[in-house]
C-alpha cells in the first residue's frame, strides 16, 4: 500500500518561487509617425521609449502538481493564469525561480497554431505528428478525432480549409487532436469554453480518462462550473500572486465570494 501511495504522489510539475515579467510596447502616437517611431525604437533597441512598460505577470508562485490531478487555474483577467501555463509549457522563461516538469508538457490553447489554409483533415495529420504520434497512430485515430470534435455533424467541414471554421470549431478540433494522445502533463487554456453541452461533457470525460492514464491536467477557464465539474484541485491567482490552493470547490467558493464583494 505504501508503494501505491508513493506512486500516486509522484510530482509532475513543481514551481519554485516563480516570477515572470515581460515588456509591452505601447501603440505609439496615432498618425503616420506611429509606425516610423515604432521602427525607430526597434532599430535603436530603445526600451525606455514612451509607451513601453514592464509587466510583472507572475509573482513568487510556488506549488507542486502530481500524477492523476486535474488542476484548475482561476482568477480575474490579467491575473497571470495563461502566462503561468505558457511558462510550464516552456514557452516563456522565468525571471526568478524555477519550473521543473516530468516529461514534455503539451499546451493546448484556443490560439494553438494550426494552419488556416490547410484543410481540417491535413491539420489533424500535422497536429497529431506535432503531438508526438506516429503516422500509423494518426491514421488509426483519425476518425475518432473527427467524430470527437463534432465538426462534421452539419456537413463535410473536415475537407474545408480551417480558415473557414468558426473559432469554436477550430478550438474543438484542437482539443480533439490533443486529447487523442496520453500526456504526462496536458495544459488546456479555455478550450472547454467552446462547443455545446454534448462536447463539453465529452471533454470532461476525456480529461478524466487522461488522469486515469497517470497524467496531470491543468485547465485555465473563466467558467467556475467547468472548474468544479472537471477539476479536483484549483489554484487561484490574482495580480500574479497565488492566493489560494486547495480542493476545487473550496477555492472556487472563495473566489466567488471575493468577486461578489467588488
Amino acid at each position: 500500500m505504501a508503494d501505491a501511495q508513493t506512486e500516486e504522489r509522484v510530482p509532475t510539475v513543481v514551481a519554485d518561487g516563480v516570477h515572470i515579467t515581460y515588456t509591452v510596447q505601447g501603440a505609439g502616437r496615432a498618425g503616420r509617425g506611429g509606425a516610423t517611431a515604432a521602427l525607430g525604437r526597434i532599430l535603436s533597441r530603445d526600451r525606455t521609449a514612451p509607451g513601453t512598460r514592464t509587466v510583472h505577470a507572475v509573482k513568487g508562485v510556488s506549488f507542486a502538481a502530481h500524477k492523476g490531478e486535474a488542476i484548475g487555474l482561476i482568477g480575474s483577467n490579467g491575473s497571470g493564469k495563461s502566462t503561468l501555463l505558457k511558462a510550464i509549457a516552456g514557452l516563456l522563461p522565468t525571471n526568478e525561480g524555477r519550473i521543473y516538469t516530468r516529461g514534455q508538457p503539451s499546451l493546448l490553447g484556443v490560439n494553438a497554431a494550426l494552419m488556416g489554409d490547410l484543410t481540417g483533415e491535413r491539420n489533424v495529420i500535422l497536429g497529431g505528428l506535432a503531438m508526438g504520434m506516429s503516422r500509423e497512430e494518426v491514421k488509426e485515430r483519425y476518425q475518432e478525432i473527427v467524430d470527437f470534435s463534432g465538426i462534421n455533424e452539419k456537413g463535410d467541414f473536415i475537407s474545408l480549409p480551417m480558415r473557414t471554421y468558426s473559432s469554436g470549431m477550430g478550438a474543438r478540433l484542437r482539443f480533439s487532436i490533443a486529447a487523442a494522445k496520453s500526456h504526462e502533463v496536458l495544459l488546456i487554456d479555455e478550450a472547454l469554453a467552446t462547443g455545446d453541452a454534448s462536447f463539453q461533457r465529452r471533454s470532461r470525460e476525456r480529461i478524466s480518462e487522461l488522469r486515469e492514464e497517470a497524467g496531470t491536467v491543468f485547465l485555465v477557464s473563466h467558467s467556475n462550473s467547468t472548474i468544479r465539474q472537471t477539476c479536483d484541485r484549483a489554484i487561484w491567482l490574482e495580480a500574479g500572486r497565488l492566493l489560494k490552493d486547495g480542493p476545487a470547490g473550496e477555492v472556487v467558493d472563495a473566489y466567488e465570494a471575493h468577486t461578489r464583494k467588488k
